[in-house]
């Protein structure tokens, strides 16, 4: 007997047309809800800390053209949800502010034409049309891929002053930006490989 000639169990539930389309549509609307429960809960956070829930960052197109400046939900997760998102190593560097050794990183010495996105939010950072050579054997760059998505910090860790770059939409540590860099800016962006990933043009 054919797969097709098998009779039919009488017990066996029959769904219609009607009931598969309920399904479906309460399925989406469940998935909304989570999503604006997700977005209230960012915005909770956001008020927290007496920051705005959104900000304002330039958008690329994945061959690195520059669209427009727009406003975008503030990323805010727990230390709990970054560990669990990114891993130890990435976590301890990008959210934390380690660092990794000089010259372990993959992008210190990437020649590669394209651009780098944060790694955890995916806002773009850095191009490779910044990206020089520093000879200190992290990822250099002299100046970011627009102003608009990075945050500057004082930093007096260790004892000493920096300025500290961080994402400005998931405050993901970067690195930190020196006056020692090439023209046209004189700066050198010195930024930690766990926290890029890099995209080429396409």
């Amino acid at each position: 007997m054919l797969d097709g000639e098998l009779p039919r169990d009488s017990g066996a539930p029959n769904v219609t047309r009607p009931v598969f389309l309920f399904g479906a549509g309460a399925t989406l609307l469940g998935a909304l809800a989570w999503r604006h429960e997700e977005s209230q809960l960012a915005a909770i956070k956001a008020a927290a800390d007496n920051r705005p829930p959104t900000v304002s960052v330039v958008g690329f197109s994945s061959a690195g053209t520059r669209l427009s400046l727009a406003q975008v939900p503030r990323i805010i997760k727990s230390d709990d949800e970054w560990r669990a998102q990114r891993g130890r190593g990435v976590y301890e560097i990008a959210r934390q502010g380690d660092t990794e050794f000089a010259f372990s990183g993959d992008s210190w010495d990437l020649d590669d034409k394209g651009f780098f996105r944060c790694v955890c939010c995916q806002t773009a950072l850095c191009s490779s049309a910044a990206k020089f050579n520093s000879g200190t054997g992290w990822a250099s760059f002299y100046e970011p891929i627009a102003a608009e998505n990075i945050e500057t910090h004082e930093d007096r860790s260790y004892g000493i002053t920096r300025t500290e770059v961080s994402c400005r939409r998931c405050d993901a540590h970067l690195g930190h930006v020196f006056d020692d860099g090439p023209p046209p800016t004189g700066l050198r962006h010195c930024i930690k490989s766990a926290s890029l990933k890099f995209f080429k043009f396409s």
